[in-house]
């Protein structure tokens, strides 16, 4: 009974595996060629992983935005506090090539300091 269940417990992890890896997107699909720069307040902030997100007003929509993993932008200086909803930021990353109202951030500027997220 108990090698059933060890069988039927790896089996269930290699099927989620391939799941979860399809569930994180690719950077391809952002357009390199052309930063763009925001400053406004943030929205909403999620400080997690994969990495984290956040979310700001920009030319009449509300863009999601890609931060990076916490472990580097602690490592980096960029805290928690900094990111909170209602502060006002500048961004500057690369939107999504297919017109989405995405932003993934090469850097940040928050409380007077820029931080390199990649």
């Amino acid at each position: 009974m108990r090698k059933t269940l060890m069988i039927a417990a790896a089996a269930l992890a290699m099927a989620a595996a391939p799941a979860a890896s399809l569930a994180h997107h690719g950077w391809s699909s952002y357009d390199a060629t052309e930063t763009v720069r925001v400053t406004a307040a943030l929205t909403d902030v999620t400080w997690g992983n994969p990495h984290g997100t956040a979310k700001v007003a920009h030319q009449g929509k509300t863009w999601d935005v890609i931060l990076a993993p916490v472990s580097r932008m602690e490592a980096r200086g960029l805290t928690r506090d900094m990111l909170g909803p209602g502060k006002t930021v500048t961004l500057e990353g690369y939107a999504r090539r297919d017109g989405t109202a995405e932003l993934r951030l090469e850097r940040i500027t928050a409380a007077g300091k820029t931080v390199e997220l990649r």
